[in-house]
């Protein structure tokens, strides 16, 4: 297999040599480095990942292909939205024959059908060292001579983008949660319809005033949560209302916005499987998928709002949780997919708030 030859630059003018296995055309975005051993299929259909541009720290990407479209509830089981969200993807090693028993094609196939650049044959560990020393960057992939413009996408509102145009409702269970699809991920949909729930999925920025639900949760999504403003605006209203709300990764910041906290970019964003979280009110540690750039202001939030969580390694907000009404939100994903899965019992407190607020309301 020849690959053809290719370079990343970088907005300071740092080029470096490489080779193209995915669709051979110029990209650029926020230059961005995940952990993950596995679970490429998901994080390259993650809406969070929209404008960024992938690299993989691990070393051997590819091998096991990518999985058969298979659908449950009608959403594809084995991805995390029906495309490719991110502008590319870099790694050292690509395994072009992949092997796998659910495998429909290579991921350089999938990338090439996608239209989405890949990169191989680069020092991804001598990347993510540049990556944590200047922060997150804008970089572009050139593989062919046609002018290509650096993409900044926190500059824009880019949850539109991602966002459902119109609502759709998915089950027909007991509690009707109100899903806020700020770019969700379809596994958040999948362990709310397996406890019993009807999802209503609605865009970003729809009226929610007048609709009929039990509760809402508020998906994750890419880019500064500032953008969001009709939707801190829509739950400002809904928090004047004793109905549980849900937050996950954007989700957090859009509720802390709401309740008058503060945001600011990280230096490079959490981006990996296996970042520690401590419970603030028992001590246990848990291993947690975090994909964000952006965080909570600690010295920001409101005195009727208590930490639910903190990030072990620079002790950044993990999660929140109001004093008396039933509102809580947390800057990972519990319902992570490919792991790991040791939060995803908050789904669980989410539904036992909802129990508890319908029977309050029947006395």
């Amino acid at each position: 297999m020849k690959l053809q030859k290719s370079h990343l630059e970088f907005q300071d003018g740092t080029k470096l040599e490489a080779k193209s296995f995915g669709f051979e055309g110029n990209t650029s975005g926020e230059l961005v480095f995940y952990t993950a051993m596995t679970g490429y299929p998901e994080s390259l259909t993650d809406p969070s990942y929209y404008g960024q541009i992938l690299v993989a720290t691990y070393p051997l990407i590819g091998n096991y292909g990518v999985p058969k479209d298979s659908f449950n509830d009608n959403l594809l089981e084995y991805y995390e939205s029906n495309k490719i969200h991110c502008k590319g993807i870099i790694i050292s090693d690509y395994s072009p024959k992949e092997s796998h028993w659910n495998s429909k094609q290579s991921l350089g196939n999938w990338l090439k059908d996608q239209k989405i650049p890949g990169l191989c044959c680069i020092d991804t560990r001598e990347l993510t060292k540049k990556l944590r020393d200047q922060g997150s960057a804008l970089a572009k992939i050139v593989i062919d001579d046609q002018e290509t413009e650096f993409y900044n996408p926190n500059s824009e509102n880019i949850v539109d983008k991602v966002s459902t145009p119109e609502k759709i409702v998915y089950g027909n269970g007991k509690y009707r949660v109100l899903l806020v699809d700020c770019g969700v991920k379809t596994n958040i949909i999948r362990c709310l319809l397996s406890r019993d729930c009807t999802v209503v999925r609605v865009p970003w920025d729809f009226d929610f005033s007048e609709e009929d639900y039990d509760a809402i949760l508020l998906s994750n999504g890419p880019g500064d949560p500032k953008y969001c403003e009709i939707t801190i605006n829509n739950l400002r209203l809904a928090m004047k209302e004793d109905k549980p709300i849900f937050g996950i990764c954007l989700g957090n910041q859009l509720l802390a916005l709401a309740a008058g906290a503060k945001t600011y970019k990280l230096k490079y964003g959490h981006r990996s499987h296996n970042q520690g979280i401590i419970s603030e009110s028992t001590d246990k540690c848990y291993i947690s998928s975090q994909n964000h750039g952006y965080a909570i202001d600690r010295s920001s939030l409101p005195e009727d709002w208590d930490i639910l969580f903190s990030n072990i390694n620079d002790n950044t907000i993990e999660g929140i949780k109001h004093k008396t009404k039933p509102f809580f939100s947390v800057q990972f994903h519990p319902e992570a997919c490919s792991g790991p899965t040791d939060t995803e019992y908050l789904f669980d407190d989410f539904i036992k708030l909802i129990k508890k607020c319908k029977a309050d309301e029947k006395e």
